[in-house]
C-alpha cells in the first residue's frame, strides 16, 4: 500500500451555517424562552392568588378575602356561566354584549385615529393653526372623560352614539399629540431639499411629511386602541342597555368581583387580538423604515 493510500482522509466538513440561518435559530430560542418566561409567571401569579385564598393562618380568615378580590377557580366558573348560561342572562347573551362593546370599541377607534392624524398633520405643519386652535385643544383635554361620558350620555341617549363619541375622544388625544409631534420631527433639510427639487406642498406631504410621521403615529394606535376599550366601558358604566361595561355594573352592585374579573379577561382576550392585528398594519407600512437597535438584534 503507497504512502498516499495510507495518508488518513480528512474529514469532510458539514454545511457551515449562514448568519442568517444562525440569527433566525437565535430568534426561534429567545421567543421559546419569552413563552416559556410568560407561562411560567402566568402560573405563579395565578397559583399565587389561589394559594392564599384558600390558605388560612389562624384558621378561619384567608390572606387573601375572596369575597373583595375573587379567587382563580370561581372566576373560570363564572367565565364559563357567562358563556353557556344564556337563559338568566338579564342583556342578551354575553356574544351579543362582547359584539356591542367591541363596536363602540372599534367605531371609536377609527374615529379617533382619522380625526387625530388629520389635525396632528395639519395643525403640526401649520404654526398659525397651531397657534389658534392648540389652547383649545388642551382645554379640552383637561376635561375629565368621566364628565364629557356624561355629557355625551344626556345629550345623545344610552345607544351607541355616546359611546363611539366618547371613545373617540380617548383615541383623538393619543393619535393627535403622536401626529403632531412626528410632523415637528421630519428633517426640515429633507424638506427644503425636496421643494428645491420643485416638489409641490402636496407632494412633500405626501413623499416626506407622512411618512416620517407615521412611526409615531403606528406607535401611538398600539395605546390608543386600549383607550378605545376604556371610553366604551366608561361610557357604558354610566349608562347604558347592552355591553361589558354594563355587566360589571351589574356585578358590581351585587359584590360579585369574579363576574367582574371574567369580564376583564374577556376584554384582556379582546384587546390583544387587536394588538396583534396593529402589529400587523404596522410592519406592513413601515417596510420601508431601517429595522432600529432592538429589531435588528431580534433578525
Amino acid at each position: 500500500m503507497s504512502t498516499q493510500e495510507k495518508r488518513e482522509v480528512a474529514p469532510v466538513p458539514g454545511p457551515v451555517p449562514t448568519p442568517a440561518a444562525a440569527g433566525r435559530a437565535a430568534h426561534r430560542r429567545r421567543t421559546a424562552l419569552i413563552w416559556v418566561g410568560r407561562i411560567v409567571l402566568a402560573v405563579i401569579i395565578v397559583g399565587g392568588w389561589q394559594l392564599c385564598t384558600n390558605v388560612k393562618p389562624d384558621g378561619k380568615h384567608p390572606l387573601v378575602d375572596p369575597f373583595f378580590f375573587g379567587m382563580p377557580t370561581q372566576i373560570w366558573d363564572s367565565l364559563v356561566t357567562l358563556f353557556t348560561n344564556t337563559e338568566d342572562a338579564s342583556f342578551g347573551s354575553i356574544w351579543e354584549n362582547i359584539w356591542v362593546t367591541g363596536q363602540e370599541a372599534i367605531f371609536g377607534f377609527l374615529l379617533g385615529t382619522l380625526v387625530g392624524i388629520v389635525l396632528g398633520l395639519l395643525l403640526g405643519s401649520n404654526r398659525y393653526l397651531s397657534a389658534v386652535v392648540g389652547p383649545y385643544i388642551r382645554i379640552v383635554n383637561s376635561i375629565p372623560r368621566i364628565i364629557l361620558g356624561s355629557i355625551f350620555i344626556v345629550a345623545f341617549g344610552l345607544g351607541t352614539f355616546p359611546k363611539v363619541l366618547l371613545a373617540a375622544v380617548l383615541v383623538f388625544f393619543v393619535v393627535f399629540f403622536n401626529a403632531f409631534q412626528g410632523v415637528r420631527e421630519v428633517d426640515q433639510n429633507l424638506v427644503a431639499n425636496v421643494r428645491v427639487l420643485g416638489a409641490s406642498p402636496l407632494q412633500v406631504a405626501i413623499h416626506v411629511t407622512i411618512p416620517s410621521a407615521m412611526t409615531w403615529i403606528i406607535a401611538s394606535l398600539h395605546t390608543a386602541f386600549g383607550f378605545a376599550i376604556i371610553g366604551a366601558l366608561v361610557a357604558e358604566v354610566l349608562g347604558a342597555q347592552q355591553g361589558l361595561g354594563l355587566i360589571i355594573s351589574q356585578a358590581q352592585g351585587r359584590f360579585d368581583p369574579d363576574t367582574v374579573f371574567a369580564c376583564m379577561i374577556i376584554i384582556a382576550v379582546f384587546t390583544l387580538l387587536a394588538e396583534f392585528l396593529i402589529g400587523l398594519l404596522e410592519r406592513t407600512l413601515l417596510k420601508w423604515r431601517p429595522p432600529n437597535k432592538s429589531e435588528a438584534q431580534a433578525i
